[in-house]
């Protein structure tokens, strides 16, 4: 009977020290644990200013929160340092749809932590992020680090005060270089002209082709000579083009030759009305080099060929597609020109600047 008599004793004694503990220590409570935790850095790179996203759904939305804490560590339970080279003490609040970014106050006291702090408090949404910046990256590419996110009742991240927490781990990594090499473009053609048509403010008679001028007889004490060729650039250059012109040497047949035109590349002139002797060109580009529109102010100017080169044509950038400039030649001869063939190559030439 007294055996029976202890033994409740003790147990009504275990029973109020159980609960007497259970009113001391107060009954534990554990944050929550977040879904779908990430960390967004928006350039991975080492030593590179990032910004960095934290994102997560099943936050709750029923308790009002007054800090926000992201611990970058080397270690997943915090106990470790952060990543080596790191840099936060500068971090901004550029965003967030978890809380109301403008609101909310940033605390960069300490290196390798992201907080932000609301007095009033604020319940926050079901799921969303919150964007920092400003942030340097730490130097080590190939190492797992960890970033602890915790939000606290207080606005002293207080332990104990623990609303929600989760982990997720992040990376930095080195950019891969891309590289390619486009080869230099460059195409030049020459295509004939008809008759009839316009060459800076004169007027063709003779048809040419892309290989050459035949005046044939066309060409009398009465009758000038007139002909052009389009010449046609692509290039890739970034600085454009420059394209010359030059002959081998007079109009010649046997020891005869036709004088050149006067007018010279740097000062053309008005070619000689019919009857007067002279061989010469002319272009329809108003941007030479030095005087750009020196052919073409008032129009109908010309030079004598030379056989030097002479800029006809100057582009000083890149071309959209295929340019097409005209360049005129005219012939004329006098009463007593000696009768014949008289022939001479005239060359065009193209340099691009790359």
């Amino acid at each position: 009977m007294k055996t029976h008599r202890l033994n409740s004793l003790k147990a009504l004694y275990v029973f109020l020290v159980a609960m007497l503990m259970t009113a001391i220590i107060g009954p534990v409570v554990s944050a929550a644990t977040l879904s779908s935790p990430s960390l967004l850095l928006g350039d991975p790179r080492p030593s590179t200013s990032s910004s960095y996203t934290f994102s997560g759904s099943g936050f709750t939305t029923a308790t009002t929160i007054r800090c926000i804490d992201v611990i970058l560590n080397t270690q997943a339970d915090g106990g470790g340092s952060a990543p080596t080279g790191i840099t936060t003490t500068s971090s901004t609040l550029s965003s967030s749809s978890l809380i109301t970014a403008g609101s909310w106050s940033v605390d960069n006291g300490s290196n390798g932590r992201l907080r932000i702090t609301i007095a009033g408090g604020e319940t926050p949404a079901a799921s969303g992020n919150v964007v920092w910046g400003n942030i340097t990256n730490g130097s080590t590419v190939a190492t797992t680090y960890f970033a602890l996110f915790t939000s606290y009742t207080d606005a002293s991240c207080t332990g104990g005060n623990e609303v929600d927490q989760a982990t997720a781990a992040f990376i930095y990594k080195d950019g891969e270089l891309i590289q390619l090499t486009i080869d230099p473009t460059l195409t030049f053609t020459c295509s004939g002209v008809a008759a009839s048509q316009s060459v800076n403010g004169a007027t063709t008679n003779v048809t040419s082709t892309a290989s050459g001028v035949n005046y044939q007889n066309n060409v009398t004490s009465s009758t000038n000579g007139i002909s052009a060729h389009d010449l046609n650039v692509s290039t890739n250059a970034t600085n454009g083009y420059t394209v010359y012109i030059r002959h081998t040497g007079q109009l010649t047949n046997g020891s005869d030759t036709i004088a050149n035109h006067t007018g010279t590349n740097a000062a053309p002139t008005s070619f000689p009305a019919a009857g007067t002797e002279a061989w010469g060109y002319t272009t329809e580009d108003s941007t030479l080099d030095p005087t750009a529109d020196r052919f073409t102010n008032p129009g109908n100017l010309w030079a004598g060929f030379t056989t030097s080169n002479e800029i006809v044509i100057n582009n000083t950038g890149a071309t959209s597609g295929t340019e097409t400039t005209r360049v005129g030649h005219q012939v004329g001869v006098s009463t007593t020109t000696p009768a014949g063939t008289y022939q001479t190559t005239v060359i065009y030439t193209v340099a691009s600047t790359y």
